[in-house]
């Protein structure tokens, strides 16, 4: 593997560059696809949405759950705005199963998902706040009225506690350096790359918001916020003690 020139500058649209990266890859390769199972099936115990049900996996990446969703008998589709991801995902297309490159700011489909889902901390990547409205206008357009929007985010509280400031890793030869900080409302991570003679930067940086702010933006983008949970077993959440901040909300009817 070669780091493109690209990667190293810091860009704010980083997530072009990093999600395209084979080193995000290596970074994230032992993600809990058991722990993620469970998470969508408890998700899905408390929906209960109705068998053939039209899901959007809004910021699917490689893929992986809109496959089980797709494995439970509902219609998925799957958009992520990373070329890379989608191309290896396509793999998998299904009668009830397909994968776009589409940028989540801009709607899609208009009244035609029951269920729009945003998993594992894939929202906020973006510089301004002006860019989240966009994204879940985006998502209203998309849903039916009276469909389910779900938000699956860290929860700020327990991040700023449990911040690790550094450490390194070593994964199949390449080394990891990686520094964690807190800066313009943002939780930042400059990953150093050292894969031989090739040493380059990447950052990831994601807005560091809370219960607070997904309230507001619900407010001006039509939704109704039914529904808090604070880990994937779907307890309560609770800001001092969570792991996430998973949010409910249903696109207004009429």
């Amino acid at each position: 593997m070669t780091l493109e020139p690209e990667a190293i500058k810091k860009i704010s649209d980083w997530y072009k560059v990093w999600f395209d990266s084979p080193y995000y890859h290596l970074l994230y390769q032992n993600r809990d696809e058991k722990e993620a199972e469970a998470f969508i099936s408890n998700l899905l115990g408390y929906l209960n949405p109705k068998s053939g049900s039209i899901i959007m996996d809004l910021a699917c990446g490689a893929g992986r759950h809109s496959m089980f969703l797709a494995s439970k008998g509902f219609d998925v589709t799957g958009v992520d705005l990373s070329i890379k991801s989608i191309r290896k995902a396509k793999v998998a297309e299904a009668e009830n199963l397909h994968f776009y490159q589409h940028d989540i700011r801009n709607y899609f489909r208009i009244n035609y998902y029951d269920c729009i889902f945003n998993f594992f901390t894939s929202f906020g990547y973006f510089e301004h706040e002006s860019d989240n409205i966009k994204t879940l206008r985006a998502a209203n357009w998309g849903l039916k009225d009276g469909g389910i929007l779900v938000i699956d985010f860290f929860n700020i509280h327990t991040v700023l506690q449990k911040l690790v400031p550094q450490e390194t890793k070593q994964i199949d030869g390449v080394t990891f350096n990686i520094q964690r900080s807190v800066f313009n409302d943002r939780i930042v991570k400059e990953i150093e790359i050292m894969d031989g003679s090739n040493v380059g930067t990447f950052t990831e940086t994601v807005q560091a918001l809370a219960l607070e702010d997904f309230q507001g933006y619900f407010a001006k983008t039509g939704f109704v916020l039914e529904q808090t949970f604070g880990d994937y077993q779907l307890n309560p959440y609770q800001p001092e003690i969570s792991d996430r901040l998973i949010l409910v909300a249903r696109k207004h009817a009429g």
